[in-house]
């Protein structure tokens, strides 16, 4: 059974200016539902992630300040809105839903979150609309708890998982594998594993052509046991902060092509949404759906 984390929380209004993002959390499910692609059995609500997982990852003292609501404001411009207390709570429920779909993802093959995919956010600092790094939350759960030996990060968002390479420069266990616009934010990039960095106006069969020559060979030579895939669909040319020009219907290749290679090779994988800011939110939801459609129709 596919099992997707979702709570109403994922879909905590913002300052104005932040709300229209927000939405797809919303939508995501709905249209899923009511397309009969999923049920209500396919969905569940996360717990808040524990304490201790969070400083297996992040600063103590960073991690304090965030629940606390002490951080600076210069470190909170930087994430780019003011802390609240239900802000911080939907990001500890993230992070645990993420470790709870690599459960599922074990049983079934794949899981889902519906928000996730916060990899601007390092071992100490936030950047982006990213606070608690989710994917590497649950990447150092399956290590600490003996439940993996060795992981590949998998991130496809527009933007480079700087925090993502931040908090894994020196775990080897980790190969975090990044493709993004080269001229993009974060303009101050960090050194993933391997960084696969993009002109501006990339197309299908451009992208399709490089992610198909270089993610097999990336699985082939480290042998990880375990994938998390960052499926953000702000590579389509609607993104307004993107520099990227794919089709829906590319970014659903790359999808398929993900799960094929995960699913030939027996690797479970879960996957968090990441970003999406196409002008009209309906090409970011048909975009995100695509992804579970993909998964559902490949898995199910």
């Amino acid at each position: 059974m596919l099992k997707i984390a979702y709570d109403p929380i994922y879909a905590h209004p913002l300052p104005a200016g932040h709300r229209f993002p927000m939405l797809k959390y919303e939508l995501i499910p709905a249209q899923l539902l009511h397309e009969g692609v999923i049920t209500p059995d396919n969905l569940f609500s996360p717990g808040k992630v524990d304490e201790e997982l969070i400083i297996a990852t992040h600063d103590e003292n960073y991690w304090h300040q965030l629940r606390d609501l002490t951080l600076p404001p210069k470190e909170q411009r930087r994430i780019g809105f003011p802390l609240s207390a239900q802000l911080i709570e939907r990001e500890v429920r993230i992070a645990r839903g993420t470790i709870d779909c690599c459960h599922y993802a074990f049983e079934f093959g794949v899981a889902f979150n519906v928000a996730g995919g916060t990899h601007h956010a390092g071992t100490n600092w936030g950047e982006g609309f990213c606070m608690l790094n989710d994917q590497a939350i649950a990447a150092n759960y399956l290590l600490n708890y003996n439940l993996s030996k060795s992981i590949l990060i998998v991130d496809l968002d527009v933007h480079q998982g700087n925090g993502t390479a931040h908090i894994f420069e020196r775990e080897k266990r980790v190969f975090t594998f990044s493709m993004h616009g080269d001229k993009n934010f974060p303009f101050r990039k960090e050194r993933s594993d391997f960084d696969l960095p993009l002109d501006d106006g990339i197309g299908d069969e451009e992208y399709l052509g490089l992610l198909k020559d270089t993610l097999p060979a990336l699985i082939d030579r480290h042998q990880p046991d375990f994938i998390f895939y960052l499926a953000g669909v702000d590579v389509l040319a609607s993104d307004k902060l993107g520099k990227l020009a794919l089709t829906k219907e590319g970014c659903r290749e790359r999808d398929r092509f993900v799960f094929e290679q995960c699913k030939q090779r027996n690797l479970p994988v879960q996957v968090s949404m990441g970003g999406g800011y196409s002008p009209n939110i309906k090409d970011i939801v048909d975009a995100h759906c695509n992804t579970y459609r993909t998964a559902v129709d490949m898995y199910f």
